[in-house]
């Protein structure tokens, strides 16, 4: 949509000839903007409720840079960065504003957003290890406006740890439950949970478990009901799930 015909619809919209809720169709719709390398679909906020997010991994620091700068400049008070190595941190450092989390590889360049004190999303861990992919999920739901609670290394090798959390996990709207291994947390959880639960599985484990494998198909067969799952390792896409169902 150019300027013209931006001009038309709020002229529309103004005389009366076309609703507020077409017009924000319209601009649903919108094409992105190509820079060559990235299509940058700038209009992903009023479709979605939540702008683009970039995927660090593969990309190189000019590229994370260039489709930074862009959506910032598009509008967006901030952008949400994930799987961000060190190096491109260390570079985008110098060209924008940004918060870096190296143990999560999250990264966010522009205003952070600052922390809510409701509607609680738990987050839960099987071990230490699994950490790294915990705060993938808990920095995503931080940026999205929830509240997080954190309970780490609850695993099922000492069950009496997670016993000792159950207030927490009653006060919970949301768990989100990251473990590797044979990936039992998320059953567990899911038995004593009364809300929907996120289950995680990581790629944590020795040799049998497959780089997570063990642990996904033991989260898909569960036998506790409401719980769903997300892909190995992806705790980006349940921190944004897990907001999605918060603000329900």
């Amino acid at each position: 949509m150019n300027k013209e015909e931006l001009k038309n619809t709020l002229e529309k919209v103004a005389n009366g000839t076309l609703s507020v809720d077409e017009a924000v169709k319209q601009f649903k719709l919108q094409p992105f903007e190509d820079l060559g390398f990235a299509k940058i679909d700038t209009h992903r906020g009023i479709r979605q409720g939540a702008e683009e997010v970039i995927y660090g991994a593969g990309k190189t620091k000019e590229q994370i840079c260039k489709i930074t700068q862009h959506i910032i400049n598009s509008g967006a008070k901030s952008v949400l960065i994930t799987r961000l190595s060190e190096e491109s941190a260390d570079y985008l450092k110098n060209k924008v504003e940004l918060f870096y989390d190296s143990l999560s590889k999250i990264g966010i360049a522009g205003e952070k957003p600052k922390l809510p004190d409701s509607g609680n999303i738990v987050i839960a861990t099987g071990g230490t290890s699994d950490i790294p992919v915990a705060e993938e999920a808990a920095l995503t739901a931080e940026y999205y406006g929830n509240k997080v609670t954190r309970l780490y290394d609850i695993g099922v090798s000492g069950i009496h740890r997670l016993f000792d959390n159950a207030d927490a996990i009653a006060d919970a709207r949301v768990i989100i439950a990251v473990a590797g291994m044979e990936g039992a947390l998320a059953s567990v959880v899911g038995g004593m949970a009364d809300c929907p639960v996120i289950a995680v599985p990581t790629s944590v484990g020795y040799g049998a478990s497959f780089g997570g494998l063990s642990a996904l198909l033991s989260m898909l067969n569960s036998c506790a009901s409401g719980v769903s799952v997300v892909n190995i390792d992806n705790g980006f896409g349940a921190g944004y799930l897990a907001s999605m169902i918060n603000k329900m």
